[in-house]
């Protein structure tokens, strides 16, 4: 279901009213307090900006960390209000608390065009429990709800869905907007073929995903610490890789599955091994039929990444979900930057390229590629279960 969004507010509905926006400023820090990467207070600002010009009373609810409802000074959404009003050029107040007496004042004093952060929802055990009487005082301050967190969509809190039963219009952001537009749309209407790739440690963080894009995908490539658990269902020896044997059986299912399908599985032919889990470990590369006992494999080889590209080269759609190897280690980045350099030159000839959170947009920021992406997704958990086909309840809750 197609849902309302910013853009369909007209003038007289945002001018001097107070606009309640849930974003995402989950930040990392610093040990000084300081943003080491305002990525995601940067995607908020398309929608903050229009709502500054429309002349709306802007007041924006955030998360940050876990402070498992109650005050926890380190989590203070400080340093926040103040690189956002450097962005913004302009004041950006901040409550001691997101309701209460401070809340009210501070945005009654409000005018037209200014914006106010209130203070940290998840102080609160209510925000976590979606509990109504706390979602009524934080939508009581307000009179019209954007969500423009997509990062928490697949949450039912109190500030992504409890609060649309009290605001009317509920409606999303610009940024979740495209989230919802590029996920969504490459899943339901893509343009073929159709590619994913799916790497990370674990096939059990990842089960969901793989089950529902060999339903949808033309291709499924594989990296990532996972491709040995694939391996050892296979009966292949795979040293002291990272394997979770409960789940032999599924990766067996999992391949079959794709079988049936006529959908192209494909796993690396080759690996990357270390004689221990470190940057300057020593390192050989080997088939996957003989890796030898004692090593672990860290990354996708060379003849892999040929393969993987060769299979990439005449998709129309391909979607990144997940590293190819330990990234972090310079020595076992080669798969991981190589697959980001292919899909920026996909990119160039036209070719839809959806880094799908987590990981793998670290990696291809780290490889300074992300401005060559079609989209990168803001959101780790909330993308992949978009990507399952599973219902967010920040995104169900909003205007059709």
């Amino acid at each position: 279901m197609a849902k309302r969004s910013l853009s369909s507010l007209g003038a007289e509905e945002l001018r001097g009213k107070r606009v309640l926006v849930r974003v995402d400023f989950n930040v990392p820090l610093n040990e000084e307090g300081s943003i080491t990467d305002d990525t995601r207070i940067r995607a908020a600002l398309p929608t903050i900006t229009h709502l500054i010009d429309k002349g709306s009373r802007v007041i924006l609810a955030a998360h940050f960390g876990r402070p498992k409802g109650q005050v926890n000074e380190s989590m203070r959404l400080t340093p926040v209000a103040q690189r956002l009003g450097e962005l913004l050029g302009k004041t950006v107040a901040k409550t001691d608390s997101c309701i209460g007496v401070d809340a009210e004042e501070k945005v009654n004093a409000l005018s037209n065009g200014d914006v106010v952060l209130l203070e940290n929802v998840r102080f609160f055990s209510e925000e976590e429990k979606n509990d109504a009487d706390f979602a009524q005082k934080l939508a009581s301050i307000a009179e019209v709800y954007v969500n423009d967190a997509f990062g928490a969509a697949h949450r039912a809190h109190a500030s992504t869905e409890g609060v649309t039963k009290f605001l009317s219009p509920s409606v999303a952001g610009y940024l979740m907007e495209k989230e919802l537009q590029y996920l969504q749309g490459a899943i339901d209407e893509p343009k073929r073929p159709l590619a994913a790739i799916v790497g990370g440690s674990k096939v059990s963080s990842k089960i969901g995903v793989l089950e529902s894009l060999i339903d949808k995908c033309d291709k499924v490539l594989i990296g990532g610490g996972m491709i040995f658990t694939f391996y050892k269902a296979r009966g292949l020896s795979v040293g002291k890789s990272l394997v979770e044997d409960d789940k032999l059986d599924l990766a067996k299912a999992l391949e079959e599955k794709a079988k049936e399908k006529g959908v192209q599985l494909l796993l690396p032919t080759d690996v990357v091994l270390a004689d221990n889990f470190s940057a300057d470990a020593n390192s050989q590369i080997a088939s996957i039929d003989s890796i030898p006992d004692g090593w672990m494999g860290l990354d996708i080889g060379p003849e892999s990444i040929t393969s993987f590209q060769r299979s990439l080269s005449d998709c129309a759609t391909v979607i990144w979900n997940g590293p190819m190897g330990v990234f972090e280690f310079a020595k076992f980045a080669q798969g991981t930057n190589s697959i980001a350099n292919t899909l920026a030159e996909l990119s160039s000839k036209g070719c839809c390229t959806i880094i799908g959170g987590g990981d793998s947009v670290a990696a291809v920021e780290k490889a300074g590629l992300a401005s060559q992406m079609s989209h990168i997704s803001t959101g780790g958990g909330a993308s992949l279960e978009l990507l399952e086909g599973k219902t967010l309840p920040g995104v169900a809750a909003l205007d059709n």
